[in-house]
């Protein structure tokens, strides 16, 4: 097994899946568990099938709306694929019906997944660290399986969640070894928020700063432009560092590249993977500091990656934007759809059936979407963690905007911790 849980009235559970059943002719149009009815989708394509409902809680509106609507429309276009291809058994998948936006506020987000969780199977989406763990209790006494789009060193541990990819911690590491060994660098600093997210970076890079016997800085930031991080750049300027890593938001991530630009700073400058988007291509004046100094840490492939996955992703986009936080949001429903037929196989369309289901996968067929390794569930958590981390540059000429630099790797320090003891963030 990949973790163990306590989990109360298990005895109960199974009683009452004993008398009511599990298939679509055992009730009478309310479907075999919250968030499945015979009834057709709102946008079914064949009225003849019954409806998934998967709840989705983002981001449309606040610091990561840029990374929650392309993930939620990457998201739509994956399920609209599936449905179109005749679904999965009896039933057509709904992700829109149930989608909220928390505006990245983790009260907020809790708030609507109370407002949701008795009409959704599952959570399709679960934009932020700190936003998933508010729900997160009640999610596990429903046994109500979440795909977050969030990559925090935690998700290993808990059976409800479905992670992929690499997480902050273990990028931070990777960034702080490549600094060390390609770079020469003597000295790291770390800009990031407060909380789960940017603590999870800033606890990787000291790990490996130690390990490596270099400096370390902590530079805790905070959402906002340029006269936010003006104290975020002038802390990193005083440290002095070689290499900075920054686990921030976009915005805050350009005005710091452009902070340092302006008062010469000549290193690297390392982002965690929310910290890029295609729209900073267009402050004209700040793209020659993100070409000479940014990378993007990340265990995903672009938007042009020459991939079964990524080719129907593509199509499915049509003319929509490219957009790589659309390709993650299109590439995550792999791993839910493996639920979802495991469950169906297993005649238990039920929430814990698809938890059952879920601790079952050793991996998914994701046609070259997801990192080699992921979705292993089933696995020890600190044997199916995803190490390897590549690094992008910015290239305007790419769909992207980015475009791989460094090919995937692991270094010393990632590739011995030991991420099965706790989360990094909580050591913070």
């Amino acid at each position: 097994m990949k973790r163990t849980a306590t989990r109360l009235g298990v005895a109960l559970a199974v009683a009452s899946l004993l008398m009511t059943g599990c298939g679509r002719d055992d009730d009478n149009g309310s479907g075999a568990a919250p968030g499945v009815t015979d009834e057709p989708c709102p946008e079914a394509v064949d009225k003849e099938k019954g409806c998934i409902y998967l709840g989705v809680l983002s981001d449309f509106t606040g610091v990561f709306k840029g990374v929650g609507v392309p993930f939620s429309e990457g998201q739509k276009a994956f399920w609209k694929k599936v449905n179109e291809d005749g679904g999965i058994g009896d039933y057509e998948v709904d992700v829109t019906k149930y989608a909220k936006d928390s505006a990245y506020d983790p009260d907020k987000h809790a708030q609507l997944f109370g407002e949701i969780q008795d009409d959704i199977l599952a959570v399709a989406q679960s934009l932020g660290t700190a936003h998933t763990n508010a729900i997160l209790g009640d999610a596990e006494k429903e046994d109500i399986v979440i795909a977050p789009a969030s990559l925090a060193s935690s998700w290993q541990l808990v059976d409800n969640v479905l992670e992929v990819g690499s997480n902050y911690c273990g990028d931070a590491m990777n960034s702080v070894d490549y600094a060390v060994d390609e770079l020469g660098a003597k000295g790291v600093a770390v800009a990031h928020f407060p909380g789960d997210y940017g603590d999870d970076a800033a606890v990787g890079a000291k790990v490996a700063a130690e390990a490596r016997g270099i400096d370390f800085t902590d530079v805790p930031s905070e959402p906002g432009a340029a006269d936010k991080q003006a104290s975020v750049v002038a802390g990193i300027l005083k440290a002095d560092p070689d290499v900075v890593l920054v686990a921030t938001g976009p915005i805050e991530m350009a005005s710091i590249v452009g902070g340092l630009a302006q008062k010469g700073f000549t290193g690297k400058i390392i982002g965690s993977i929310p910290t890029w988007n295609i729209a900073l291509l267009g402050e004209k004046k700040l793209v020659p500091a993100l070409q000479a100094l940014y990378l993007q840490a990340t265990s995903f492939q672009t938007w042009e990656a020459d991939t079964p996955g990524y080719e129907a992703m593509r199509a499915a986009a049509g003319e929509t934007p490219p957009s790589d936080w659309y390709a993650l949001g299109y590439g995550s429903g792999y791993v839910m759809q493996a639920v979802i037929e495991k469950a169906i196989e297993d005649d238990d369309l039920t929430r814990e059936g698809m938890l059952n289901a879920a601790k079952s996968l050793d991996g998914v067929e994701s046609e070259g979407m997801l990192p080699e390794g992921a979705a292993n569930y089933a696995g020890d958590p600190n044997d199916a963690v995803i190490r390897e981390t590549a690094f992008n540059a910015v290239d305007p000429t790419t769909a992207s905007g980015v475009k791989q630099e460094v090919a995937p790797f692991v270094g010393p320090t990632a590739k011995d911790h030991d991420f099965s003891e706790s989360a990094c963030y909580e050591q913070y």
